[in-house]
């Protein structure tokens, strides 16, 4: 299994893009936080913004797709995309993204 994240500015966007996600069948879950404060360096500027972070679990035979779900309707210009792999997954939250037509393997 893999976990993702990425920012943006609104919840209505991390809204739309988890929605989109789990109805599409790319991750079996996303999660919302926020407002979260981000500080970051931006075209030679310190910025500081309240953003939006999702959190996706996904199975690798996704991921691929996923990103480029996601990365396609991002708002951003230069979005933030982090994918991990998870070290250790409950077999039976494994069992359970992986849905009863995928041999948890992961």
């Amino acid at each position: 299994m893999f976990i993702a994240w990425t920012t943006v500015a609104s919840r209505a966007d991390a809204e739309r893009l988890a929605a989109g996600a789990v109805a599409a069948g790319l991750a079996a879950c996303v999660q919302v936080e926020g407002p979260i404060v981000s500080h970051y360096r931006w075209a030679g500027k310190v910025e500081r913004n309240e953003e939006f972070r999702l959190t996706f679990k996904c199975l690798p035979a996704r991921l691929a797709e996923l990103e480029r779900h996601v990365l396609a309707a991002h708002p951003y210009d230069t979005p933030e995309w982090l994918a991990v792999r998870a070290e250790r997954v409950a077999e039976k939250y494994l069992s359970w993204a992986a849905g009863p037509e995928h041999s948890p393997t992961l």
